[in-house]
């Protein structure tokens, strides 16, 4: 049985859960529970640590069936697989020559059988008034008793008080052009949640705040080496943009599915206005589908290059669009009926909402995009850094 099987098999589990859990806004522990229990944790994780050794292509297929189950939870699984997808990654030529040092490829490795033995890592990046730009973060570290202090405040943490670990990025108090990211473990003294997370879509993510001011041993700083952070978004901006698109296009199908069924079980499925939506719902979806799939087979091939990243950007594009306009279309065929709470359409309408809004937001990689096709350097023509 394939990881993507096993995601099959565990996403109607997920869909059953789900109105309670963006009822409650409570975090889907079962739902973990289930990936833990069929060795998705270690989906990225090399065979050779005791992972499933998958690509990109690989967990955007995962990825994709998981959120037709539930979107929240593949994207809390994303932000996982963001990790140890960019951990695993990693040419080794590349990190000796950026002068890794050869206690990261060990420390890597601990970290990647963790996940395979069924550890959970979030993402502790964005914060209030600049997103997830690197370069703009107000948490600053500094190099403390062997090791380093972190103080400073994080917003969005999906998963946040149920993962083992948290990547937490900060710039260097006394250079702020340094920007590292460290591996800190829950229950670490100093780091703290603050239940904020009440949104439109997505609830279940449990994205809350999060304070620090925490002293962490020097075999937390991943890679060995401080300053790698913007590196890695360069080397790997799929992780920070497209592995979102899998998702989103997943929910875009869960909204036909949902329309499906709640249409043929009122007898409205033989109006031709409502097939007609279905119709256009479905070639909307296969089209996003086949450019995140597209995608996803570059990155494999050639991650980082720069046609390679302008797949990327018009997957997040089209998957945050299409999956927005898509669910729109079917609330609207299946009827006042629909936007009842509880009803999985209304679920999916708010869920599916938020996906032109995550970083690099749908207007953000419209204008990359736009760059690049007028001839133009994202990275050195956009009107504000990139990262």
């Amino acid at each position: 049985m394939t990881a993507v099987d096993d995601a099959r098999r565990v996403a109607p589990r997920f869909a059953a859960r789900a109105a309670a859990h963006d009822r409650d806004g409570s975090f889907p522990v079962d739902d973990f529970a289930d990936l833990r229990t069929v060795g998705l944790f270690g989906l990225m994780v090399p065979v050779r640590l005791g992972g499933l050794g998958a690509g990109f292509a690989d967990y955007a297929d995962v990825a994709y069936e998981l959120a037709r189950g539930s979107g929240a939870t593949a994207l809390v699984f994303n932000m996982h697989a963001s990790i140890t997808g960019a951990l695993a990654g990693i040419p080794p030529s590349m990190a000796s020559a950026l002068g890794v040092p050869d206690e990261f490829f060990q420390a890597r490795d601990e970290f990647l059988r963790g996940a395979a033995e069924g550890r959970f890592y979030a993402v502790a990046m964005s914060e209030r008034g600049v997103g997830s730009r690197l370069s703009q973060l107000s948490t600053v570290y500094t190099r403390e008793d062997g090791g380093y202090r972190i103080k400073g405040a994080k917003t969005f943490v999906s998963g946040a008080g149920h993962a083992d670990a948290y990547l937490v990025a900060a710039r260097r108090a006394d250079d702020p052009q340094t920007v590292s990211q460290f591996l800190v473990p829950a229950g670490t003294p100093g780091l703290s949640i603050e239940p904020t997370w009440d949104a439109l879509g997505m609830r279940a993510t449990c994205s809350h705040d999060m304070h620090l001011d925490v002293r962490i041993p020097h075999g937390t700083l991943l890679g060995g080496v401080e300053g790698l952070a913007l590196w890695f978004a360069q080397l790997m901006p799929h992780w920070l943009v497209a592995s979102y698109a899998a998702v989103y296009v997943g929910v875009a199908q869960a909204a036909i599915d949902a329309a499906v069924t709640h249409l043929t079980g009122r007898g409205l499925a033989s109006l031709p206005n409502v097939r007609a939506r279905i119709g256009r719902a479905d070639a909307a979806v296969a089209a996003a589908r086949l450019v995140v799939t597209e995608a996803a087979r570059r990155v494999d091939a050639a991650p980082g290059d720069t046609a390679t990243n302008r797949w990327v950007w018009r997957a997040k594009l089209l998957a945050g669009t299409t999956a927005a306009e898509v669910a729109a279309s079917m609330l609207e065929a299946a009827g006042t009926s629909a936007t009842r709470r509880g009803n999985p359409l209304e679920r999916l309408y708010r869920d599916a909402r938020c996906g032109s809004l995550q970083p690099a937001t749908s207007d953000v990689c419209a204008d990359w995009l736009g760059i690049a096709a007028l001839g133009g350097d994202p990275d050195a023509d956009g009107s504000a850094p990139r990262w």
